[in-house]
């Protein structure tokens, strides 16, 4: 019997959404942070997790750039999710009674212009799935929560209104974990790979680092930097790139970055997902 995939959330939160996405056929594990969500993988108590890392309106979510490197996880695959936000109501409650909507604070600020047309009463909540839970428990016909679809069902509660977002284009990314790497193969679609690398203190060492990806036509779509230890001269880049570890382009990308860094390692090597 497979172990459940972790999350980290209640049931009916994005992050589970997702994650019922790519594994319908499974059990779910809910976890409260981040840190626990990985550790249950690691525990052996979980056989995967998914972890949002960049959302396309608020950037990094997840500080997956500490979390993981030390993790002892590996990056397996990827997928996208199409944050859609909705007003859910308790079974027979109507959208004109609503005076009161819960959510979590970020999710009440996307839908700020609903809220105000509508002129109701905010209430902040832990997060979207706990605001869609206890909206349920209290069985108030005149409080609303914002929650996924996927909360809706989960907890018995009515769609009042859909896509009720001020931006049309909120999308989340999502890692999938695992204790042992899983590679893609070379020849299996368009493949990432995700590494981190800490420069020598020499001077335009990031500048010499990131010349060998132009020069052999590696395309890099993700590059952030972030302190190690609280120190404000050991920095370390996390980085996505397009290509596998045996193309000859990324082979000689990674050979002259070599020349220019004192730290290296692989996160893992998977498809590409394409955006919602």
């Amino acid at each position: 019997m497979s172990l459940p995939v972790a999350f980290q959330g209640e049931p009916g939160a994005f992050s589970h959404a997702a994650s019922n996405n790519l594994f319908s056929d499974r059990e779910f594990l809910p976890c409260v942070t981040f840190e626990e969500t990985i550790h249950a993988v690691q525990s052996g108590r979980a056989d995967l997790a998914v972890v949002p890392v960049e959302n396309s309106l608020y950037g990094r979510i997840t500080d997956i750039h500490h979390l993981l490197p030390e993790s002892g996880l590996h990056i397996i695959d990827e997928t996208y999710l199409r944050v859609e936000m909705n007003l859910l109501g308790v079974k027979g409650a109507s959208l004109d009674e609503i005076e009161a909507v819960q959510s979590l604070s970020v999710a009440l600020g996307q839908c700020r212009k609903f809220i105000q047309e509508r002129g109701l009463r905010t209430i902040n909540g832990v997060d979207t799935a706990g605001s869609a839970r206890e909206i349920a428990e209290r069985n108030d016909p005149k409080i609303a929560a914002i929650a996924s679809r996927f909360a809706a069902e989960i907890y018995g509660l009515d769609v009042l209104a859909e896509n009720i977002e001020d931006a049309d284009h909120n999308t989340t990314r999502f890692l999938v974990l695992s204790r042992e790497p899983r590679q893609a193969a070379r020849n299996d679609g368009r493949i990432k790979s995700t590494f981190i690398f800490r420069v020598r203190n020499v001077p335009a060492a990031l500048y010499k680092a990131m010349g060998g990806f132009a020069t052999n036509g590696v395309n890099m779509t993700k590059l952030e930097s972030y302190m190690v230890d609280g120190s404000f001269t050991a920095t370390q880049f996390y980085a996505d790139i397009e290509g596998h570890p045996d193309d000859v382009s990324v082979q000689n990308a990674f050979e002259e970055l070599g020349f220019f860094t004192d730290k290296f390692r692989l996160l893992g090597v998977y498809r590409a997902a394409e955006p919602k």
